[in-house]
């Protein structure tokens, strides 16, 4: 399995297995958890991808049951969760709107929660999950800072930020952001062009792409010429259609970091396919155009 440097501190496998849909399986046993990281640590995925409010606030606490049951798993993965949104249910259950919290007190609550909630000493990543239009930045950066100072986090990034967001946090701190987690897909692929990208390359910040898979949006039409072109593709290089949309994004020289998330112990073995094919220059353009559904100018 290839892996990445996102900080002189912390190196996470290429591949990241995501658990926003943890709490969503029909076995939520610390001992079927157990089997999905397994299934990942075989295939050299060591990086596990978290959010507090995953689960409606219970997909930590699942994982932190199978690390009890199986506490040698922790020393083989690395934890990235993330923090910031406050939604109404769970422990949030008496808060009267959605909303953002990127204060220090909140964004402390809920590094101790996840720590203690997952089982864990020490966080390798902690991303603050959307940009908060009421940010304090100095209150922020300092926090950040300081969970990293104190031994609590490794590093910290952010997720679904514009680079303009992200600058804005980065000024406050003395602590790199070390990547963005956005949403990126062969049919959600407006941050190649609208400057997400770019300022990731130019600034040598690996991204990581939730729903690289959009949703299930790519598989939805059969018939269509992009899953046409994919099963093509799929067929001659012995893998799933899946695999064939993970490499079109590893391909890329961004070195993006998909975060791949699903509840089939078989899907969950197959990840690492995508390693196995090569995209050159122009079949990534022919997957590009053809998710778009017209040429490049």
């Amino acid at each position: 399995m290839l892996r990445i440097d996102l900080a002189p501190t912390l190196n996470i496998s290429r591949l990241v297995y995501g658990m926003w849909r943890l709490g969503d399986d029909n076995d939520t046993s610390p001992s079927h958890v157990q089997a999905k990281i397994e299934a990942c640590l075989e295939q050299g995925i060591t990086t596990l991808d978290q959010a507090d409010i995953y689960g409606g606030y219970e997909a930590e606490d699942i994982l932190g049951k199978s690390f009890k049951a199986a506490p040698h798993l922790k020393d083989k993965v690395e934890i990235i969760t993330k923090c910031g949104i406050i939604a109404p249910t769970g422990r949030h259950a008496d808060k009267r709107v959605k909303h953002y919290d990127t204060s220090r007190q909140h964004i402390t609550a809920s590094v101790e929660a996840s720590l203690r909630l997952m089982n864990i000493e020490q966080i390798d990543l902690l991303l603050i999950h959307r940009p908060d239009p009421f940010i304090d930045h100095n209150e922020t950066g300092a926090c950040l800072d300081d969970l990293i100072s104190s031994g609590k986090i490794k590093a910290a990034g952010v997720s679904n930020f514009k680079p303009y967001d992200m600058t804005l946090l980065a000024s406050a701190m003395s602590s790199p952001l070390v990547t963005n987690q956005i949403e990126m897909s062969l049919t959600s692929n407006e941050s190649f062009i609208n400057g997400d990208i770019a300022f990731l390359q130019e600034n040598k910040i690996a991204p990581m792409a939730w729903s690289p898979l959009g949703g299930g949006s790519i598989f939805s039409d059969k018939n269509s010429a992009l899953m046409q072109r994919i099963s093509q593709l799929a067929s001659a290089n012995n893998v799933d259609e899946a695999a064939v949309c993970v490499a079109w994004l590893l391909a890329h020289p961004a070195n993006i970091i998909p975060v791949l998330g699903t509840n089939s112990l078989a899907r969950i073995q197959t990840i690492s396919k995508a390693l196995d094919i090569t995209i050159d220059r122009q079949t990534w353009f022919e997957l590009y155009n053809t998710a778009n559904g017209y040429d490049v100018p």
